[in-house]
Order: structure tokens, then sequence, then C-alpha cells
């Protein structure tokens, strides 16, 4: 397959030392995988399209997927060819870019029951494709809970091996990682009480190499000693099962739904686990570890180097799988490699990505979370507001942020020009009442009745600049609807968000000023991204469909007459199931 060619020698020697760890290299102008990069910046080295000429964007073609639930994640390009998902049923595509409106070259629609799209939790979404370079080989999890391998160049089936069982309620629907000469796949559920964890397949044959858990035991976690030295609550044995009432644990949660990133250099990748199952957490007393937990694994045999759980004995399903974002900073006057996460429950993250101390917690949205006053760097631990805590004793009223989080899976992006994090974020609060609930297999186990609303100032999300030094925010654009998109970096000085309404923002890096806004046929929680054509020409694309938790009003048709519909997001956009259209649509845009 041709390469485009690397726009700089520096660029190349780092890529140089990526090929030898991974089996993806890839030139400038392409997007291999998840976030262009395996460090998940979002960042993108190309410089034609500036803050100069970027007014003069133009839609350059289109392309419908056929699918009309929401759509998130981002297509690939891969030399002259450009791949692209879709929510349920997970069709592929592939699209020959050296030609007028990029033709499709094959589609492959994998054959899944109807009946899961009954388990999924929020929306039929999936988060996108991997691709790995030496079987020239996509990869792609599909909701029913098979990890499915295509040929790129015919879009044949190579293997298809069952990872999850939407019988059971757990589903899949985040992109895997390509790894050396192994694909990770994750697990959604949370909502089912399912088990989380992540399994490795080798790509050539779709055999299981490892699995490794969220709960239970030390050797089903794949821990061996202290979990994280650093702080005492995470030191100890088989902590995934004492810190639970009885055998809660085997249904306790902490799938693995979110981005994965991965350092070559340490030989470590990294992703979090979600929320303990039920909602309710008068069922669960404990600190239910290890959900809520970013993990960085050895690849190879999934052994976990360290954990670190944000949010113990979680009350108001805050998430941990949002994006881990590996780079070089200085903090505190000392070299540091470190990892950024931006949490569901409002603070921002900065962490040694060696050992997992954290070096800096701060809020990072329009407002600040109230569920706790900070986190404890000494000790690694929330500081707790305990008018916030949720029970089934009581509604408790006013929670910031709601379970939706200050940010749910849509990726922020880092500028290593500017050394800013650029993040979308929801602005939204809750009343949270547990309830109790008991397990069946393949039935909802959530245990909560939830209303969420607009947060402060009556806004429902912004798009923020925060410097991971010191945790401050830089600058931020206000919205009406969440900025329910992801974010793209270039070197150009620009980066791009979508918006549920369905603008995709073209924002100058330093400022924050607008400097192009472009109106997509349906609102936007997909991720932009940016590429070379065969012609030379940078083009950006996004897909443009709304859905997702934020959108599942439009996506499903939820009427917005109970405002704890759609587990509480119909409260906080009801309104908008009346004035966005549903869609799967690939938007292009390039210079004239």
């Amino acid at each position: 397959m041709n390469r485009i060619k690397l726009c700089s020698g520096g660029f190349a020697a780092s890529l140089m030392v990526l090929a030898t760890a991974s089996a993806v290299a890839q030139g400038a102008g392409e997007w291999t995988m998840a976030g262009r990069t395996y460090d998940l910046q979002r960042y993108s080295p190309l410089t034609q399209i500036s803050r100069a000429n970027v007014k003069n964007l133009k839609a350059a073609w289109s392309f419908s997927t056929g699918v009309l639930s929401g759509h998130e994640g981002n297509p690939l390009v891969i030399g002259t060819v450009m791949y692209v998902h879709s929510a349920f049923p997970n069709v592929v595509f592939a699209l020959d870019l050296t030609k007028p409106g990029a033709p499709m070259i094959w589609r492959h629609q994998p054959a899944q029951p109807p009946e899961a799209k009954a388990i999924a939790c929020c929306d039929l979404v999936n988060r996108g494709l991997a691709y790995h370079a030496g079987t020239n080989r996509l990869f792609i999890e599909l909701l029913q809970g098979d990890l499915l391998a295509l040929d790129a160049k015919s879009g044949k089936q190579v293997w298809r091996v069952p990872n999850a069982d939407y019988k059971t309620g757990s589903t899949m629907t985040n992109a895997p990682i390509v790894i050396k000469d192994i694909v990770i796949a994750g697990i959604s559920g949370g909502e089912f009480g399912v088990r989380g964890r992540v399994t490795a397949y080798d790509v050539n044959t779709g055999k299981e190499v490892w699995r490794a858990y969220s709960t239970g035991p030390d050797a089903d976690v794949k821990i061996v000693g202290d979990a994280n030295p650093n702080y005492p609550s995470h030191r100890g044995k088989d902590l995934g099962v004492s810190t639970w009432q009885g055998d809660e644990w085997q249904r306790g949660g902490g799938t693995t739904w979110g981005w994965y990133s991965y350092d070559p250099q340490l030989n470590l990748f990294y992703y979090g686990s979600g929320n303990p199952g039920s909602w309710n957490p008068d069922q669960r007393p404990g600190d239910n570890k290890w959900s809520m937990t970013i993990f960085a694994r050895n690849p190879d045999n999934g052994e976990a180097k360290w954990a670190y759980q944000m949010t113990p004995h979680d009350e108001w399903d805050y998430d941990g799988v949002n994006e881990m974002v590996l780079f070089d900073a200085t903090i505190g006057g000392k070299p540091v490699k470190a990892l950024a996460h931006f949490d569901r429950n409002g603070f921002g993250y900065v962490l040694d990505r060696t050992n997992g101390k954290v070096l800096v917690a701060q809020p990072y949205a329009h407002a600040a979370p109230n569920w706790a006053s900070k986190i404890d760097l000494t000790t690694g631990v929330p500081v707790r507001n305990p008018q916030y805590g949720t029970t089934s004793k009581k509604n408790t009223e006013g929670i910031c942020p709601a379970a939706i989080g200050f940010k749910d899976q849509q990726p922020s992006a880092y500028s290593p020009t500017t050394k800013l994090f650029y993040v979308p974020t929801n602005n939204i609060c809750m009343d949270y009442e547990g309830v109790d609930v008991k397990y069946s297999a393949g039935q909802w186990y959530v245990g909560a009745i939830v209303r969420m609303y607009p947060g402060p100032d009556q806004i429902r999300g912004a798009f923020v600049a925060w410097d991971p030094t010191t945790g401050a925010k830089k600058w931020e654009i206000k919205e009406n609807l969440a900025a329910y998109g992801g974010a793209l970096a270039t070197a150009g000085g620009i980066v791009f968000y979508g918006t549920m309404e369905g603008w995709l923002k073209a924002v100058d890096a330093t400022t924050g000023t607008e400097l192009w806004k472009f109106k997509t046929p349906s609102g936007i929680i997909g991720n932009p991204m940016t590429y070379l054509g065969p012609d030379g020409k940078q083009y950006v694309a996004v897909l443009s469909g709304v859905g997702g938790w934020a959108g599942a009003g439009v996506a499903l048709g939820i009427s917005p007459e109970d405002p704890t519909a759609a587990l509480g997001a119909i409260g906080a956009f009801g309104d908008y199931t009346n004035i966005s259209n549903a869609g799967g649509t690939l938007m292009v845009f390039a210079l004239p």
C-alpha cells in the first residue's frame, strides 16, 4: 500500500521508534488509529490549513453511512484509502481517496442479532476501528460482543471471535487498540451487572493471549504486589475482593468502553474502568476496587504496572473510562512522563505515567464539582462533601456534575506547541436517588432514579483550554448544548471541535477566538480528524450523527415528557429531541 511521505526528518525519526515497538507506523498525513498516534494527543503536524486561511474551508464531499443512530469516533486514512465505520449494525466502508467524491471500494456489514440493540445502555454507538499494518487488517468491536478482523484490501472477514455476550448484558462499543501483534478489546455493560475486563487477541489467528479483569482477586486483575505503593488505600492483597461486600465484585461493573493509549518506550498501555454496579451505593459498601480506576498494563502479558482509583465507592456513576493522554511536561520544576485524564467526576488529573502518582488534580469545566472539594494529593483520595452523597434513603439534589459527567467519552486534544489541552465539556447537574435492585443476567441492574438538568449559568456545555502543569483554565467557549464531540489540534494553530447542535468549529489554539464554523446535517458526537489526500491537499473530516447518552432522545426516539428517561438525559436535553435530525453522514472539508 502506498504511503504518504513524512513531512520532516524529526517526525520521521520519532516514527521509527514507534515502528520498532508496534505494527503501526504512519505518515504525517495519515490517521491510522483512534487518536492518530498512540499517545491519544489527537494532534496533527499538518499546516496547510492555518489560522489565516481556515475561514475559507468549504465542504468538499460527504458520505452517508445509511445508519441513523449516534456516530462516535472517526474514520482512518491509510495510504490512499479512508475507512469509515457506523453505529449498529457496525458497517465498515473503504473509500477511494484517489477519485472525486471518494467512491466506495467495498462495504462489509456483519450479521448481528437485532436483539442485541436492547442491551445497549446509551445508544448503539461504536467508537472506531483499529489497524495492523503487518497483516493489513482492520478490527472492529461488534455490539453483540464479537471482535471482527477484516482484510483491509478486500473487506472480507478473516476471523471473528466472541469477547462479550449480549445475552448476559455485555456488549462492545469502544475502539480496540493494536500493539505489536495483538489487538486489545474491552466490554460495555456496567448497567447490567457485568464484570469489566480487557482481553488481548493474536492479530493473525484471533486466539486469546490474556485477559485482565477490573474486579476480583489479584490473580484475575493481574496485580502483582501493591497496586500503587504511593497510596495506603491502594496497598494490600486482593483489594478487588475485600473492598466489596460478599460476592458483589462478580457483577461489579468496572467496564472498559473508553479509549486506550500506549507508550512504546515504557511498553505500557493505559485505560480506565467504569462505574461499579449497581448505581445504588447502599448495596455495595467499600471502595469497590478496581472500578473507576486508571490502569497501566504490560501489553505482552496484561500484568498491571500500577493502578489508581479516582472515585472510591462511586455514588454518582462517574465512569473512569475517558481517555488517558500521554505527554511530556515540566511540573514542579521537574521533567515528567505524564498522563492526563479528564474524569467524569469533574477533576482533571495529571499523573506520572511511570508509577501512577498524582501530580495535579483540579477542576477543568465551566463549573467546579461540588461532590468533593478537592483531591488530596497525599492520600490520592477525594475530600467528599457529605451533602452530595447519594443513598436509597433520600433523593439527593443539586449534585454537580451529573452522571453524564462534566466530560463524557468525547476525547480531548493536546498541542505540544501551545502545551495546552483542549477539552469538550458538559455543564450538567442532577438529582439522584438510589433504588434497591436485584441482579438477573441480561437485565438492567441500575438501581437509581436520576434527573439531569443544565448546570450553573444555564448553559449545557463549554469548550475549554486547560494548562496541565498548573490545572488552570486558560479560556473557554460557552455552548448552549453540550460540546459532545471530540477535539482536534493541529500545527496550523487551530483546534476543531463539534457541538450537539451540529456545528463543526475552528478556533485559535492560543486565544479561543472562533475562526470558522459549518452546520452539519445532524448533531456532532464524532471526533474531527485531518489528513493529506493523494492530491497533496489537507482535508478535515467529521462524522455527523447525533446520539450517545446526551443525544439518546433523538437517536432512540424517546419522548421528552419524562425527565428521568434515558437514565436522566431527557431532563437535560429533552428540548433537543424537537430540534435535531438523526443522521449518519461523514462530512469532509478542504480549502478551495
